[in-house]
């Protein structure tokens, strides 16, 4: 373990800028460096907010049948986020989210797949596991 870290404090002035009291060469340079990394950054696409309630309304279903379960992970790079113009019963269903899943339980951590139906206002009507 390190006990001990320097920081180290770098300025960038380019050729033909002065520094002014205000310190803008050290601005200009600061917002070039974080330009340069953001646009090296990958882009993440957003995931909806009904995949989280998936991902709660599932966690507490399956607490109630087994307590030992004490955390539940979406593989997001698994997930099929499908628009839905559908009915179960009276119930509109307007998003289905299905993917693979890790519950997380105190000896062990198996993926499952999973199947969520969310309403037309973005209430869980079913979250369904399996063993893959």
């Amino acid at each position: 373990m390190i006990s001990n870290l320097n920081c180290l404090s770098l300025s960038y002035r380019p050729k033909g800028v002065r520094r002014t009291s205000s310190g803008m060469s050290v601005q200009l340079a600061s917002a070039a460096l974080v330009g340069m990394c953001l646009a090296s950054m990958p882009a993440f696409a957003q995931v909806p907010a009904e995949v989280e309630a998936c991902r709660l309304s599932g966690l507490a279903a399956l607490k109630e049948r087994s307590p030992s379960i004490e955390h539940l992970t979406f593989d997001i790079q698994s997930l099929a986020i499908s628009k839905a113009d559908t009915r179960v019963e009276d119930t509109p269903i307007r998003m289905v989210v299905m993917g693979d899943a890790y519950l997380q339980r105190e000896n062990s951590d198996k993926p499952n797949r999973f199947v969520c139906l969310v309403s037309d206002k973005g209430k869980v009507v079913l979250t369904f596991f399996t063993k893959q």
